[in-house]
């Protein structure tokens, strides 16, 4: 089948009820981080694109139900956006699902025509309505390990 004949997902079904919380089993201050280093989804010439995406979470009320989040990710797998849009898109579903005290998202790309690119998101950012309380986001190396 052509790409003329299938249905073309575009940004706007990234859908974010996917996405489910679950109540925070502590209100004392810590901090949760997330890598999905298998991120794929489809780029604006509707060719796979890779990336390793780091999520650092403070919650508040609410924690993360990591099988909704893998189930988002594989989701966005069959939908046309590019990674500017999507990285502000699904920040912006972080935020409406969660409502954490802090959510910082960067995303890895891989090569592209031997161009990589890195795109971060922090909460904490002033031009993003955040007070800069934080003072490590500007020396965060984002590139950690978890064990898979």
């Amino acid at each position: 089948m052509s790409s003329k004949n299938k249905m073309i997902k575009k940004f706007d079904a990234i859908d974010k009820t996917i996405l489910k919380a679950l109540p925070n089993p502590s209100q004392g201050a810590y901090e949760i981080k997330v890598k999905i280093p298998e991120f794929t989804f489809l780029g604006v010439q509707e060719q796979p694109d890779f990336a390793v995406c780091y999520l650092t979470f403070y919650p508040k009320n609410k924690i993360i139900e990591l099988k909704s989040l893998k189930l988002y990710a594989f989701h966005l797998r069959d939908i046309v956006v590019s990674y500017e849009r999507l990285i502000n898109i699904m920040y912006d579903h972080l935020m409406e699902v969660y409502d954490p005290t802090r959510l910082r998202l960067v995303m890895l790309c891989n090569p592209r025509g031997g161009i990589s690119s890195r795109l971060t998101i922090d909460y904490d950012w002033k031009i993003r309505g955040g007070k800069e309380e934080f003072s490590d986001w500007n020396q965060t190396d984002d590139n950690w390990s978890v064990l898979m």
